[in-house]
């Protein structure tokens, strides 16, 4: 008497879904039938969740570190800036708005003011100067050049404090070798004065907007400019109705960057122009030193706040129209 040949289970009979699978005694031909997903059981849920568990943990130390650096300062600021100074006569330590009350009239108002248009004037000046020079970087087709131009702005654009006031001061100062070489000083100009200052800030913010955006002008696709040609557009009408608008929200980023750097910037203007430009950054070394009154340590904090709302105010301007540009630039 013959035994019947075992029947060898085939692939089509294996579970793709990790079960114990169908009956072993199907035959090769017969067709695979998809695995049912139990109710419940999301195959995806937790290759989902493990990378997002693992970003947030990536980015504690970030958080930490923004949490000990401007977290920290900003509250001890607002704290102080609301307290009444230790060297007061009476009153100290209790709670006032006197510091952020005399931090908008005077003299410190008008160095807010001061500080506010010099900064927008130079953030503007700057953009408007750093984009053509960022894109005749992009558009260049020596590789050199590119590499020059960006290594170049990179090394201007941390140039500054003392070294930088100097090099201006023998360059265009009252004694200066172009000064007297073009004889500027019959023509009225002055470097210690607003104008000399927006002229030194322009050479390390111009640098500083060519690196922001160059990385902008990346991201415009060769596409939309043949497109833009195709329909007949001038190399104008691109720019106006294409590739600006996009690169609009960047541009008001490089703003914000240009006029944060010019808004907090010191060691320059305190070097080179002293108290003839009223800034707000100078207000607080004087009222930190004591240079003016004695006790003013608290004022200078509601001055650092004054400083702390107008960057919050651009600010909310631009990360509205930074995330319209990040969908385009993509």
């Amino acid at each position: 008497m013959t035994t019947a040949p075992t029947p060898v289970p085939t692939p089509a009979a294996t579970d793709h879904s990790g079960g114990a699978g169908v009956s072993g005694t199907a035959s090769a031909t017969s067709p695979t039938v998809p695995a049912q997903r139990a109710p419940g059981r999301p195959t995806t849920g937790r290759r989902r969740l493990r990378p997002r568990a693992g970003g947030w943990l990536a980015t504690v130390p970030l958080l930490a570190f923004f949490a000990i650096s401007f977290g920290l300062p900003a509250v001890a600021i607002a704290i102080g800036a609301f307290t009444a100074s230790s060297d007061a006569e009476t009153g100290a330590g209790q709670f006032t708005t006197d510091n952020l009350t005399a931090s908008v009239q005077g003299a410190y108002w008008t160095a807010l003011l001061s500080s506010v248009k010099l900064s927008a004037l130079t953030a503007l000046l700057g953009t408007l100067i750093g984009l053509p020079i960022a894109q005749a970087v992009v558009t260049s087709r020596y590789k050199a050049v590119r590499e020059a131009v960006l290594s170049a702005s990179g090394v201007l654009a941390n140039f500054g404090g003392l070294p930088l006031a100097f090099a201006f001061v023998a360059t265009l100062g009252n004694a200066g070798e172009l000064t007297k070489l073009l004889h500027l000083t019959d023509h009225g100009w002055s470097l210690y004065s607003f104008t000399g200052l927006t002229v030194v800030y322009l050479y390390f913010l111009v640098p500083l907007m060519v690196l922001s955006i160059t990385p902008a002008l990346d991201g415009l696709r060769v596409q939309w400019r043949e497109a833009a040609h195709n329909n007949r557009a001038t190399t104008l009408q691109y720019w106006r109705h294409v590739a600006l608008p996009i690169l609009f929200p960047s541009l008001l980023g490089g703003f914000v960057l240009l006029f944060g750097s010019a808004f907090a910037a010191y060691a320059t203007a305190a070097a080179m122009v002293g108290a003839t430009v009223p800034l707000i950054s100078r207000s607080i070394a004087d009222a930190l030193s004591g240079n003016v009154l004695v006790g003013q340590g608290n004022l200078a904090l509601a001055l650092s706040l004054d400083m702390i709302v107008v960057a919050a105010l651009v600010m909310a301007v631009y990360l509205p129209l930074q995330r319209r540009s990040a969908r385009w630039l993509s």
